[in-house]
């Protein structure tokens, strides 16, 4: 199954010099389940997609520029061919485990991933693949012993049934060790300049209140291979800090928090923590110093505040002016009736009032 595959979803790598890319494949198949097709299937190259195919639109496509220029329109419409086979594969595979299992129908999913890992530095090969039904592990490939391992009773009967066919197993461990590798630096040297580059991040400290955690947060790093995390006297700490998981920017980049806990930190010892960041294939590490004065926080301002007082008072003068000004206004009316109505000029005193309103609530608020 994997030389079919390993056409028909092109992955790229990540970035950064000496590091471990990965090349994966996703296959879903489906039954009843709404909104979803009933075949999906991508390839990634550290979690990074370059390939689709779906059952609705029928047709594999790039999913990174550079690909286009790596490939033609002939060798999509191949891949596409392939996986309508594999689509009707896993179909067909489906309705034997429902039957294996005594379904009649209803919502059911079947899931395989499979592909390898590649260490740049040392050489080093690791291949997988993994299938799982109905949201559990159904049964997974072992390279060391060309055998199926079964983790459940249900799956144990497939294990028996696959573990025959020793000229297959020796095929897919060949796969996921030769085939595989191989295609990924093929695709690691055709998008070179976007997937083997490096960014760093830009680094701040936050702090919502003095008694909150001090947040590290880098953003826009690439690739995600990376480690924070906070140091006192220049050893890493692990009580007291909450480290987050690294999560995707919308252009492409990463990001990622550690909370340090600093309520029972002294002012005069927090300069003796710094945070670190570590990216994979830079030698130097990012080191940003614990320092009241460069943590940014939400918290009120004694600027602000005065603010609020001043515009406060300008409010109520303008009121006050506004009243007197109706006083002398209707003092006039009284001898030229002929002047402005007193609708009119209560429909502006009534817009004044409420446009002062409305700037001062909004300042409050971004105070």
């Amino acid at each position: 199954m994997f030389t079919v595959l390993s056409l028909l979803l092109l992955a790229g790598a990540h970035s950064a010099t000496a590091r471990i890319h990965s090349l994966k494949y996703f296959l879903t198949g489906s039954s009843q389940v709404q909104n979803l097709p009933e075949f999906v299937g991508v390839g990634l190259v550290d979690d990074v997609q370059v390939g689709h195919y779906d059952s609705n639109t029928k047709k594999a496509e790039p999913k990174q520029d550079w690909m286009l220029n790596a490939t033609d329109s002939q060798f999509w419409e191949s891949q596409t061919q392939n996986a309508l086979g594999v689509q009707q594969s896993i179909k067909n595979y489906m309705e034997i485990l429902k039957e294996h299992f005594n379904q009649t129908g209803g919502l059911h999913i079947y899931q395989q991933m499979f592909g390898c890992e590649y260490d740049d530095e040392t050489g080093e090969v690791n291949g997988y693949d993994q299938h799982g039904y109905d949201g559990e592990d159904f049964i997974s490939y072992d390279l060391e012993t060309e055998t199926w391992i079964a983790p459940t009773p249900k799956s144990f009967i497939t294990k028996l049934k696959w573990d025959q066919d020793k000229a297959e197993l020796a095929y897919i461990k060949n796969n996921l060790l030769q085939l595989c590798p191989f295609w990924l630096k093929k695709f690691l040297e055709h998008g070179r300049s976007s997937l083997l580059r490096t960014e760093l991040p830009r680094i701040s400290l936050l702090q919502k209140s003095p008694s909150s955690p001090v947040s590290c947060h880098a953003t826009g790093f690439y690739p995600d291979r990376v480690m924070l995390f906070w140091r006192k006297d220049g050893e890493e700490l692990h009580e007291d800090v909450d480290l987050g998981e690294v999560r995707p920017n919308h252009d492409g980049t990463f990001q990622m928090s550690a909370d340090l806990k600093v309520s029972s930190i002294s002012p005069e010892d927090w300069r003796r923590y710094d945070c670190v960041f570590q990216i994979s294939g830079v030698k130097e590490d990012i080191v940003t110093k614990l320092d009241k004065d460069s943590v940014e926080s939400n918290r009120e301002k004694p600027t602000d505040v005065t603010t609020i007082i001043i515009i406060t008072a300008v409010v109520a003068l303008a009121v006050v002016s506004a009243v007197i000004g109706l006083i002398v206004y209707r003092r006039k009316k009284a001898q030229c009736p002929h002047l402005v109505s007193k609708t009119s000029i209560s429909i502006l005193f009534s817009f004044y009032t409420n446009m002062l309103h409305e700037d001062i609530t909004s300042r409050l608020h971004s105070s």
